[in-house]
């Protein structure tokens, strides 16, 4: 596990706010603490954008009505991650302009310099950056572990297809408490 790194994806204040999900920031708290514990780094990837967002397209059917927005830009509170589950000292923070963790983004370089070969993805959307970010990551040869009770989504009947149906072909799923166990030992 020495190779492996957790991601904690999208989990701002803007994001958050807009998903339902009692005892989720609790089941994170828990992923970190276990992966600092076991001396695995914790990779924050949020979405940002510069003031005036000038690299969102208008033609992006996701971020395209935002263009101009001053949202999710520089010192906006929405675009903070969440004080819950906040970086600490030595965390790594990654900005994204896209759905997946790399697109934009200088992710794979930080993964390639520390040698990390396994990922461990949690985050906020379930259909969205979780799922990017496992195709991606899968096309780039990494390992892969999802954390299903660490992903949320909006729609549950989405996430249930994706963390037992689609995930599984790419990626080994478990739960935190299973993954914290298995790396505490």
């Amino acid at each position: 596990m020495a190779d492996s790194a957790l991601l904690v994806m999208d989990v701002q204040r803007a994001v958050v706010d807009r998903y339902p999900g009692p005892g989720y920031l609790s089941r994170l708290q828990t992923a970190i603490r276990s992966a600092r514990a076991a001396g695995l780094p914790v990779v924050y990837i949020a979405v940002g954008f510069r003031a005036g967002g000038p690299e969102i397209s208008p033609r992006n059917k996701m971020f395209g009505r935002l263009a101009g927005a001053p949202v999710l830009a520089g010192a906006d509170v929405a675009a903070e991650i969440h004080p819950d589950i906040a970086p600490e000292s030595g965390d790594i923070v990654v900005t994204k302009r896209r759905v997946s963790g790399f697109a934009g983004s200088d992710l794979e370089m930080v993964l390639r310099a520390g040698e990390i070969r396994h990922l461990v993805l949690t985050g906020i959307a379930t259909s969205g950056v979780v799922l990017s970010t496992l195709r991606q990551a899968a096309d780039l040869d990494f390992g892969l572990t999802v954390l299903s009770d660490g992903c949320l989504d909006n729609d549950p009947e989405v996430h249930r297809v994706l963390i037992d149906k689609v995930f599984p072909q790419q990626a080994e799923v478990m739960t935190v408490a299973d993954w914290s166990e298995a790396i505490s030992g």
